[in-house]
């Protein structure tokens, strides 16, 4: 039926093509009924409810409604975290976008613990040279370059986020 998981798949994945296809306005409605049918078929705290929530954080994020999409963002960290453990990939995807966002709203220092743990996650998790934490390294760095570091002192942060316990 229309309220079926595998229909909200289905419209994520539609919705995904709009918005990488730049047709925002017709992705936010698919990506809000892909969310509905997964928090009715699943509960408000499943993986699959985070991920829509992230997906639709994202296409606000792009859309300049960034206040719209800060609460979306923090309740998908908060179920991933629940859902796979605080040192879960899946967690550094979220803390990473969060702090992206937090970035783009210029609350730099809400946004520096979070990528600091984000880089720490994907590298224990990944690996250094793995894309992903290639990725957040280069957000990490660029924020705290945004904070108008020294050198010396975004160096000594990230060497410090990589090795954190």
């Amino acid at each position: 039926g229309f309220n079926h998981p595998k229909v909200a798949r289905d419209f994520s994945n539609l919705a995904t093509l709009l918005r990488v296809s730049n047709r925002l306005s017709e992705a936010e409605p698919l990506m809000r009924q892909a969310l509905l049918i997964d928090e009715s078929s699943y509960g408000p705290t499943h993986p699959d409810v985070a991920h829509g929530l992230n997906n639709l954080a994202l296409l606000l994020q792009i859309t300049n409604r960034r206040v719209e999409a800060e609460p979306l963002m923090r309740r998908a960290l908060k179920i991933n975290e629940i859902s796979y453990g605080p040192e879960h990939p899946n967690v550094a995807t979220c803390l990473n976008n969060l702090g992206q966002l937090l970035k783009e709203m210029n609350l730099l220092a809400d946004a520096e613990p979070l990528m600091s743990r984000s880089l720490g996650i994907s590298v224990r998790g990944l690996g250094l040279e793995h894309p992903s934490s290639q990725t957040v390294r280069r957000n990490y760095i660029a924020l705290l370059r945004a904070l108008k570091l020294p050198d010396t002192e975004i160096e000594q942060r990230v060497a410090a986020a990589i090795r954190r316990e």
